[in-house]
């Protein structure tokens, strides 16, 4: 309760007394971190609750029910043609979709293209989530993506950040036209499909996108080391040796010089002479 009193009363702090605070002294923080974990904690309660409803329904217990499915509200009105009587069917070529088929195409179409997605993105979900939450300190994980040509040009920490915003982009785009598809089912199950469906991709959207941006915010403060990014000082070591400029490396240099710009711009420069090198 203590760290909450404090967060309250730097929230009404003046900002020139807040900026004169130690960095231990902010209470937000060190309130941070442990709401940062509740909330991914939460975000992957949802996915994993979401992810076990939805195969509940695909696949239900024992041959029973399905959980969550009910009956449509709205109905086609029952509208007879004069010359039919009552027990005819009323739409003889129509097409009707049903629970089992319905379940079927959720399981093909939208769940397994979904999850081999998630397992091959997971690795670096959490590997982002395990190097912001070592930061500013170098993690070992870093190494997923230390062979990777992304790596090579932008660090390590900067790959795992634009990896997990492309990832956060392509589960969103999944909910959005995957999501919409399976209202298009007019189905006892499509609502529940849906909605189960909507938590699990939104909740892995929040969770790549932040990551990713989290990644992005401290990625000057990471010590982005290790093979990868010391090869961005490759060549620099030869800056470093000595080098010993004779008169007649000097000669050579002057000549190429004349040569390109002109004898007046380096006119002065014959008047010194070899020996002043």
């Amino acid at each position: 309760m203590a760290i909450i009193g404090d967060a309250l009363r730097q929230a009404f702090m003046p900002r020139h007394e807040y900026d004169n605070l130690r960095e231990e002294e902010k209470a937000w923080g060190r309130i941070q971190r442990p709401l940062v974990t509740v909330t991914v904690a939460l975000l992957w309660f949802a996915v994993l609750l979401s992810a076990s409803l939805s195969l509940n329904i695909v696949f239900p217990a024992d041959g029973g029910d399905r959980p969550l499915c009910h009956d449509r509200r709205i109905l086609p009105l029952p509208v007879v043609p004069e010359n039919r009587s009552e027990g005819v069917e009323l739409l003889p070529h129509a097409y009707y979709l049903t629970d089992e088929e319905a379940a079927q195409y959720y399981w093909v179409v939208v769940f397994i293209p979904s999850a081999i997605l998630f397992l091959c993105s997971v690795i670096y979900l959490l590997a982002g989530m395990a190097v912001a939450y070592a930061a500013p300190a170098r993690h070992a994980c870093l190494r997923v993506v230390e062979n990777n040509y992304c790596a090579s040009k932008r660090g390590g920490v900067r790959c795992l950040s634009i990896l997990n915003l492309i990832f956060a982009v392509v589960f969103g785009l999944l909910a959005l036209f995957m999501g919409s598809s399976i209202l298009t089912l007019a189905s006892n199950c499509s609502t529940a499909l849906f909605w189960t469906y909507e938590v699990f991709s939104w909740g892995l959207v929040i969770l790549y996108g932040g990551t990713g941006l989290l990644l992005r915010r401290k990625a000057a403060a990471i010590l982005d080391e290790g093979e990868v990014a010391g090869s961005r000082t490759i060549g620099l070591e030869m800056l470093e040796a000595p080098m010993d400029v004779t008169p007649e490396m000097a000669r050579r240099a002057t000549e190429g010089f004349k040569s390109w710009m002109g004898s007046s711009l380096l006119s002065s420069d014959d008047e010194e002479g070899p020996e002043n090198w």
